[in-house]
């Protein structure tokens, strides 16, 4: 692929003993039961934004290995605009660098994204960061923006599940890599709709998707 390696990097593993390690083991396990409602519920006595937190990092990473297995088909020339399908076209503007959205190619689109969730931490101006390998310190209070921002970067995200189902799906299934996007991109999703951290009008390029993994487990 295209990506630059400054953005694309392995995860980091959160430190064990750390109380965020705990919480992420806690939603492995609940997910290993194979129930995701449950799996994404605020566990009893923690706080809503270290929950939030912990995965939103975990998504980060996941959707950062999931791109990073397709990115050999999602170039310039066969990606020139950052879509999902011919009916949703999305362009960049961060509010900093980039203060007017500009169209560019979808590998683009995604770099720029990636290097901007990682700079989240400086502009956080907190101990506490999104970012994989920067943990939420014990006692320093969440910034006000923290939602805010989580929100935002939650958003970003679900369009790169959006370019990778409308654009690259036969790859996907080409690659055997379908069920590990599916039960990624459901556990995103409920994650998203138990917290109302997604507009329901951002979610219309998957919506169709989104009704039929909902519709199994009512």
């Amino acid at each position: 692929g295209s990506r630059s390696s400054k953005t694309f990097k392995p995860k980091k593993n959160i430190p064990e003993g750390s109380h965020q390690y705990e919480l992420l083991k806690h939603a492995e396990a609940t997910l290993g039961s194979g129930n995701l409602r449950q799996a994404v519920m605020l566990p009893e006595g923690e706080d809503l934004n270290e929950w939030i937190a912990v995965n939103t990092v975990d998504f980060f990473n996941q959707i950062n290995m999931l791109y990073g297995t397709i990115t050999e088909f999602c170039t310039e020339s066969s990606c020139p605009v950052m879509s999902a399908g011919p009916r949703y076209e999305y362009h960049w503007a961060d509010g900093t660098n980039i203060k007017k959205p500009i169209k560019c190619s979808a590998p683009k689109y995604i770099d720029y994204l990636m290097t901007w969730v990682q700079d989240q931490r400086w502009h956080l101006l907190s101990k506490h960061s999104l970012i994989p390998g920067c943990l939420c310190v014990p006692g320093v209070p969440f910034p006000k923006n923290f939602m805010s921002v989580a929100k935002t970067i939650l958003k970003r995200l679900f369009r790169v599940y959006a370019h990778i189902y409308h654009q690259h799906f036969d790859s996907v299934i080409r690659l055997q890599e379908e069920a590990h996007l599916n039960t990624s991109f459901k556990h995103f999703i409920f994650f998203v709709q138990e917290f109302n951290l997604i507009d329901r009008r951002e979610l219309a390029p998957l919506q169709e998707l989104i009704e039929k993994l909902g519709s199994k487990d009512r």
